[in-house]
């Protein structure tokens, strides 16, 4: 069993029972014996995960006002002594001795490199003949930036940032043509670049203005407002801007370029939209050779030995939106390629989803995290709907979704029934990307055997190949074949997810809870943003003996995605009513809509629970109210009815009538519920299966029917 979490953190979370301690199966480098760090992932994703607005629909964000370029200029600008630093070498440079102010310029006593932190262009420069320096913004990794006016452009305002620290000119001929691919990349959310230029000996990238507040800006501001205690974004906040930003990475990638220094400092909200900016670090993912500009605490560990990637890319994402979101003390020290224990992070324990999401991201080696940015960004996206309806819930275990979100990974789980067995769960979308989909939708068997003779002759065993026979041979009961399909599939990559999938959908089937709870735990670490690992970790835990962490998965489902409410409805019902508390089943089965095919049988099972509880007379005309206005089968509702007269006969027999109290339309009276309990047995006889069943209603109607005497 899992062990209790820690206590609540310092904001007041509530610690809970999340499935992160539960043993996992090992995927990808782990299941290969790989610890490197520096491997490369097999195979690409899928071409169907691809799209994103600030908040994505699912929370909000407040406009961030656009700065007027005038009034960002820097009065004085000077670098605070802390921040001075070699170029060099990095070491400490213009500090303060004895008393006498650091000098701004001079040569670093460690490498003996120049060093300079007074601006090179004044107010009124004219650089590249076209652009007139208006003062300085701000100091940056490449020295100053600064704020021009285009003279060949109607006056627009634009930004100068220094390109290389050289006196080179040979060096800096080849530096701003190597960069010129970027005046090519074009995006809504990237700052655009317009020009390379050189003014005396020095070259300048030339950008557009982003007259808006940097996310790092904005926590500064937080952090002001709260008395100088770090005060994050709250998360669905922090993911919203992550989410946003996530097509331009997309972009880049596309184009074969990784941007390599993502940071808070790096992304900028103006009104309410967002940019990225500062692109000195961009680079081709085939450069072997140009310098690498990266952050301690946001680069990936593997970059100093193998350089940049798309990994390396998602591993920047994932660190900035911890930094977004928490206070993450050490993450350039004790936690600078790690993250810190569960244990010891209220908002990891808070939100399971997303500490499995960041996990993934920042994963040590990089063949183990997400595949590409559009792989993320669909799972980033189910995590916000999940943190919304936590934060929403506000700790009512019996909240439900009101509205659905179709996953591009599994279909929805049947609405209408419990879900009690492997069948119940929600099936895989087939990938239309795969070279057999459309061989495979020409085999139209429907028995399992000879499904699976037809899936064996198809023309190449590719995955969903392999997927398809594995689902054949659960239904055909040959776990040895499924066994067969699910190595095959992980021998070709390690980091297949689906073929764990059905792994832990055999151990179901063989009444293996503990087996079915790892394969389904570490789907769960794969896609954190989807319901149906939740939902299947669930019945694991079920079957292994675990009913508070299902219950709490079963919750989870229900409160974030309305297609999930019924079955996890009925689920929470069923593990509530077996351990005796039958209001919280009750209440369970309530988070069951009216609109839902579902509702009826939700009803009928309230009546029953409510029936057999031992609530008393208020209970049993609970129970009888439930089946008001529904259309359960008449039958049914017959044998309920007779259940619930026969309790409260016995009840008013012990205790006395209440007249006020009625069961059905018979007040709580001897008399009356005899009547009713006599004409409910004689329904119940005329539609009896067989005579025997018949004959014993009858006696029981008579045994019942109130003496008369004329």
């Amino acid at each position: 069993a899992a062990p209790d979490a820690g206590p609540a953190g310092a904001d007041g979370a509530t610690s809970t029972r999340t499935s992160s301690r539960l043993a996992s199966t090992a995927m990808g480098s782990a299941r290969t014996g790989r610890t490197t760090g520096v491997t490369r992932r097999v195979g690409g994703s899928s071409k169907r995960l691809r799209a994103a607005r600030l908040g994505a629909g699912l929370t909000t964000i407040a406009p961030a006002p656009p700065i007027d370029a005038a009034t960002a200029i820097m009065a004085n600008p000077e670098v605070a002594e802390h921040k001075r630093f070699c170029p060099s070498c990095g070491a400490e440079v213009g500090r303060s001795v004895d008393g006498r102010p650091g000098r701004t310029e001079g040569f670093c006593p460690q490498c003996r490199s120049p060093y300079s932190f007074t601006p090179k262009l004044k107010p009124g420069d004219l650089v590249g003949g076209q652009y007139e320096v208006a003062g300085a913004l701000a100091h940056g990794g490449l020295g100053w930036i600064y704020l021009a006016r285009d003279k060949n452009v109607s006056d627009r305002w634009v930004v100068l940032k220094g390109l290389l620290n050289t006196g080179d000119a040979d060096a800096l001929a080849a530096a701003i043509a190597e960069s010129q691919f970027l005046a090519q990349v074009e995006h809504p959310r990237i700052v655009e670049i317009y020009n390379f230029v050189t003014h005396e000996g020095a070259g300048y990238t030339v950008m557009e203005y982003v007259g808006g507040h940097s996310l790092k800006g904005l926590l500064k501001e937080r952090m002001e407002a709260a008395g100088g205690r770090y005060d994050p974004f709250p998360l669905d906040q922090a993911i919203a801007y992550v989410l946003e930003i996530l097509p331009a990475f997309e972009y880049l990638h596309d184009l074969g370029l990784v941007y390599c220094d993502f940071k808070p400092d790096n992304l900028i909200q103006i009104g309410d939209d967002v940019k990225l900016i500062d692109l000195g670090g961009v680079r081709r993912i085939d450069d072997q050779d140009s310098a690498i500009y990266g952050t301690v605490g946001y680069q990936a560990p593997e970059v100093a030995e193998i350089g940049t990637s798309v990994a390396s890319d998602i591993y920047t994402l994932g660190r900035t939106l911890l930094v977004l979101a928490m206070e993450f003390r050490g993450y350039q020290s004790t936690y600078v390629a790690s993250l810190p224990p569960v244990d010891q992070t209220p908002l990891f324990q808070r939100y399971d989803s997303f500490y499995r999401l960041v996990a993934k991201a920042c994963a040590p080696d990089p063949a183990d995290r997400f595949a590409t940015v559009a792989e993320l960004r669909v799972q980033l996206h189910g995590v916000l709907r999940e943190v919304v309806a936590i934060d929403r819930a506000a700790g009512d275990t019996d909240a439900a979704a009101t509205d659905a979100a179709p996953s591009l990974l599994f279909h929805g789980p049947d609405s209408a029934t419990a879900v009690a067995g492997w069948q119940d769960l929600p099936a895989l979308r087939v990938d239309t990307g795969d070279p057999q989909t459309g061989w495979l939708a020409t085999v139209d068997v429907r028995d399992p055997q000879a499904r699976l003779v037809q899936l064996e002759r198809a023309p190449e065993r590719s995955a969903e190949v392999l997927l398809a026979i594995a689902r054949a041979a659960l239904d055909a009961g040959r776990r040895d074949l499924v066994s067969k399909a699910v190595d095959e599939l992980l021998a070709a990559d390690p980091w297949e997810w689906r073929a764990v999938w059905f792994q832990g959908l055999a151990a179901l089937a063989a009444g293996d809870g503990h087996g079915a709870q790892a394969s389904f735990n570490a789907v769960y670490g794969q896609v954190p943003g989807e319901l149906a690992p939740k939902l299947a970790l669930a019945l694991a835990c079920e079957a292994s003996g675990e009913p508070e962490i299902a219950e709490s998965l079963y919750a989870t489902c229900a409160r974030t995605d309305a297609a999930y409410v019924p079955p996890s409805a009925f689920a929470m019902a069923r593990i509530r009513a077996a351990r005796g508390t039958v209001r919280e089943a009750v209440a369970a089965l309530d988070l069951v809509p009216a609109t839902s095919r579902a509702y009826t049988e939700a009803r009928r099972q309230r009546a029953a629970l409510l029936v057999a509880s031992d609530g008393g007379l208020p209970a049993l005309a609970e129970a009888m109210t439930s089946l008001h206005d529904v259309g359960i089968d008449p039958a049914e509702r017959t044998r309920l009815t007779a259940g619930a007269l026969e309790a409260a006969l016995a009840h008013v027999r012990e205790h006395g009538p209440q007249k006020a109290v009625t069961i059905g339309t018979w007040p709580a009276e001897e008399k009356s519920l005899r009547d009713g309990l006599e004409r409910t047995y004689r329904e119940l006889a005329a539609a009896a299966a067989t005579p025997a069943e018949r004959i014993a209603l009858v006696d029981a109607a008579n045994g019942v029917r109130r003496w008369t005497l004329r």
